[in-house]
């Protein structure tokens, strides 16, 4: 045993230290390890290194919340394949690398493998070694941590054999939050290992099971879109040059340069310490409050979980949190979608607000990147509302300023922001990193935006580093509620509710799905974003011939038309073969009458599946 600044330090092998983290911070649960243990290959000849320290002795010195501990990266047992450069780049999901981690879904190959991952993970290690330029003396580090997936624990094996074969130190997190990540890039604690200079979070957010990505971090934000592209460019490179060799040399590397770190207990006490804040500095602002939480079975059950270390956020507080649900991590997702816009996992969350009695109901997506919430009367705040509801305590605060948003975003929200709360509108882009570069993009040439907010559950505040976190969101909700508590304003979530009136709210709205075959003789070679252009082209010609519609005079994605009380926006995807069109009217006929519209616009493009407006318009 080594002591280093009074951190316990220890080599033992990667499921020791899963098995050892339940006893460090029970975010490591038996059913997340258990299923990962007959693939790690051991080391000396199947002995643990133990260097003479008991089971008992280790158990008692991890309960310290500074433990270190040092840990080998399984190996990897898995062939190495040829994979070509295009079937890396088809692995970039706009400023996300996701693909297929877990074999068994029929028509789904697995495309994220144990050396393509560690081919990523190397990649990133020497993209931000040519970001950073560090002298000679200093060795870079970069945090690891994923979500609940069952795929989680072998992924992160693979990445830290990468990273460490690509030369850079490892700190692994465990079970984690997309924003602790970031976060842990920001952190100055020298006792864990902060600041990080990289971060990598590994989660596929709402996807199915089988499904895997990456998100990449530096102290700067999210790495973007070109990022991704030169990351995964150099990892087929990479992925070329692997040998057995080159395999268990990286192995190696990762025994000596992998540590594991509690990280998400400082993460967590911050969000503490934010709403005393908020609350004058006391110690309970929350007490009395009824607070559920529905976790998805995700990495989110840290927010009320009463068996771990993660609890605590609601319950230091001083808020009652009976009632939450599916807070146990579970990669199969058994309950519902973990994701605040699916239909289902909203009515799961009311359902337990309303059964318990509730003040307040929080929902997480799988990675805690969005949220959402519920008053006390069943009442749903997400997409519009939510963003009804952050851009009034936003502009509370920075009256005047700009909220930006995503582009499928109601008009009343856009007369709610400018005409009762006095702010601006920006709405732009589909996608959570377009949203939030166009709000830094804006203070940068002068305009003030303190929100950068999406319909989905993303939401980033100039206050938070332009980090868009779900907990944090929901911090700022409590923050609310505490404030209004100790000034003696209102109890319960009715302090929310009332913020949001007067927000109009469509009687009807729709999404519909557009898909383009791409193997249709009509593509005529041509690649489907060309064909979906085409499409958006012919459909603003049609609408300038009818007198009852008006294009939107300032849009930055598809054709956004206002009619019969009403507006449509139809668009291309921002990654697949797809045209999204939303809709919104006063009624049932008039969304109809805007349907129609579209349909006459678009039935000429035979590679358009339109199954589905056709349906919708009774044709």
């Amino acid at each position: 045993m080594a002591a280093l600044s009074g951190k316990i330090v220890q080599h033992v092998l990667v499921a020791q230290c899963c098995q050892q983290d339940r006893q460090l911070s029970t975010q490591y649960r038996k059913d997340c390890c258990t299923p990962y243990r007959k693939n790690l290959l051991p080391y000396l000849s199947g002995k643990l290194a133990w260097n003479d320290i008991s089971t008992k002795q280790f158990s008692k010195f991890s309960n310290l919340n500074r433990a270190i501990v040092y840990c080998n990266a399984a190996s990897p047992a898995t062939i190495i394949h040829s994979v070509d450069k295009s079937a890396f780049l088809k692995l970039q999901n706009g400023s996300d690398i996701r693909g297929v981690a877990v074999d068994g879904v029929e028509g789904e190959p697995v495309s994220l493998t144990e050396p393509v991952t560690e081919a990523i993970a190397a990649a990133f290690a020497a993209w931000l070694l040519d970001r950073k330029k560090p002298d000679s003396s200093t060795r870079l580090k970069v945090s690891v941590g994923h979500d609940s997936r069952v795929s989680a624990q072998k992924m992160q094996d693979a990445v830290s054999r990468g990273l460490a074969g690509g030369g850079v130190d490892v700190i692994q997190y465990g079970l984690a939050s997309t924003p602790a990540m970031f976060n842990s890039t920001l952190t100055k604690n020298e006792d864990f290992l902060c600041p990080a200079d990289g971060s990598i979070m590994i989660t596929a957010s709402h996807l199915p099971y089988n499904r895997n990505g990456f998100k990449f971090f530096t102290n700067a934000g999210g790495l973007g879109k070109v990022d991704i592209k030169d990351i995964l460019e150099r990892a087929a490179d990479i992925y070329k040059n692997f040998t057995d060799e080159g395999l268990r040399e990286a192995e190696k590397r990762a025994a000596q340069s992998v540590k594991r770190v509690d990280y998400m207990t400082v993460y967590t006490s911050d969000l503490v310490a934010a709403v005393r804040k908020a609350a004058g500095n006391i110690e309970k602002p929350l007490e009395g409050f009824h607070i559920v939480v529905d976790a998805g079975n995700g990495a989110g059950g840290f927010f009320a979980d009463l068996k771990g270390i993660m609890e605590k956020v609601l319950q230091p507080l001083g808020a009652i949190t009976t009632g939450s649900q599916f807070l146990e991590p579970d990669g199969y997702f058994p309950n519902h979608i973990p994701n605040p816009e699916d239909k289902d996992a909203m009515k799961a969350i009311t359902k337990a607000v309303l059964d318990n009695k509730a003040d307040l109901g929080i929902i997480f997506d799988t990675d805690v990147d969005r949220s959402a919430a519920v008053d006390s009367s069943g009442r749903e705040l997400n997409r519009n509302r939510l963003i009804a509801l952050m851009s009034a305590i936003v502009l509370e605060e920075h009256p005047g300023t700009t909220i930006v948003t995503d582009s499928v975003t109601s008009d009343g929200l856009t007369t709610f922001i400018e005409k009762k709360l006095g702010g601006r509108h920006h709405r732009f882009k589909r996608g959570y990193k377009n949203v939030i570069d166009e709000a830094i993009r804006l203070n940068s040439v002068g305009e003030e935006s303190h929100l950068a907010i999406e319909t989905s559950g993303h939401g980033a505040l100039k206050e938070n580093h332009w980090l868009d976190d779900g907990a944090y969101l929901m911090v700022k909700l409590l923050n609310k509620l505490a404030s209004a508590k100790a000034s003696g304003v209102g109890k319960g979530s009715k302090v929310l509710t009332d913020m949001v009136d007067g927000l109009q709210e469509p009687a009807f709205s729709v999404e519909l799905r557009l898909k383009i075959n791409q193997d249709h003789e009509d593509l005529k070679g041509g690649s489907f974003r060309a064909y979906g252009e085409a499409v958006l082209q012919n459909l603003e010609n049609v609408i300038a011939s009818d007198p009852k519609l008006k294009k939107a005079p300032v849009n930055y994605e598809g054709v956004r038309v206002s009619g019969y009380g009403g507006w449509f926006l139809l668009r291309l995807s921002l990654h697949d073969p797809v045209l999204p069109l939303n809709i919104e009217a006063p009624s049932n006929e008039y969304a109809i009458k805007l349907g129609l519209a579209v349909h006459s616009a678009v039935r000429e493009f035979t590679a358009l599946d339109t199954s589905a407006l056709n349906k919708f318009v009774q044709i």
